[in-house]
């Protein structure tokens, strides 16, 4: 699920999400700043860890107009003062490029970073089946890879980025605090998770996230994500899966 808002009862006016590169991006769907900023307060107290200082591009492609760059530079200044640094507009319109301009801002169409691959790729044979999570509703089967699994033998250590490409991902040790594991189709995680997964990170809504021992600091599928503090206390140090359904992040105990 995309980031909630502490209170309820009304209806978010800004959709962050995750990208596969760690960066944020927030899709602004009602043009009011002062609930932005707070929305984004909220989120860097409840994970400052993880967002205090976070770098965010901003998306105006969700508004049927732009606002002007007085409105902009009002946002952008509250989001700093929220604790997040704007560095980028999401690529848009011939506008959009107007109002970068006008910002001093670089325009962002698709941003990757070259993560470390390491391990080894996989027999052609996936990974053994895990337990469904019991009373959860099966999405349909993922799609294929293009490439066989990537394997990570040793532990993902405080630090390091690993990326599977195109594939999935299986880890047969643990996911340290401060790692970041992400694959464009599901992670498979046979030892305590405490750091971040990222599993369908071009977009796969089928893909999911296994681990025998979940802590960690953040899961996400195909950009929903959802930190710690939003798990449920007893599912923290179980073995859980986490999958995307219906736009929500599920994320459920395994037997």
């Amino acid at each position: 699920m995309s980031a909630t808002s502490a209170a309820t009862g009304y209806e978010q006016a800004g959709e962050l999400k995750i990208g596969q590169v760690g960066i944020a991006n927030l899709r602004i769907r009602t043009l009011d700043v002062a609930q932005l900023v707070q929305e984004m307060h909220e989120r860097v107290q409840r994970a400052p860890k993880l967002f205090g200082r976070a770098a965010v591009i901003v998306d105006f492609g969700g508004l049927s107009q732009l606002p002007d760059a007085a409105t902009a530079r009002s946002l952008l200044d509250g989001l700093r003062d929220a604790g997040v640094l704007p560095v980028a507009l999401a690529y848009g319109t011939s506008e959009t490029e107007r109002l970068s301009e006008q910002l001093g801002l670089p325009l962002l169409a698709k941003f990757r970073a070259q993560y470390e691959r390491v391990g080894e790729p996989a027999p052609a044979a996936a990974p053994a089946p895990v337990a469904e999570a019991p009373k959860a509703a099966a999405p349909k089967p993922p799609a294929a890879s293009s490439q066989p699994g990537l394997v990570q033998k040793p532990p993902v250590r405080s630090g390091q980025q690993l990326y599977a490409e195109n594939r999935d991902l299986t880890v047969l040790s643990s996911v340290g605090a401060g790692a970041e594991v992400i694959a464009d189709g599901s992670i498979h995680i046979y030892g305590p998770l405490r750091g971040r997964a990222l599993a369908g990170a071009q977009g796969n809504t089928d893909a999911r996230i296994f681990c025998r021992e979940f802590r960690a600091e953040l899961v996400a599928v195909a950009g929903h994500y959802m930190v710690l503090d939003e798990v449920p206390k007893e599912l923290h140090g179980k073995p859980v899966q986490v999958w995307l359904e219906k736009d929500q992040l599920k994320i459920a105990a395994q037997e």
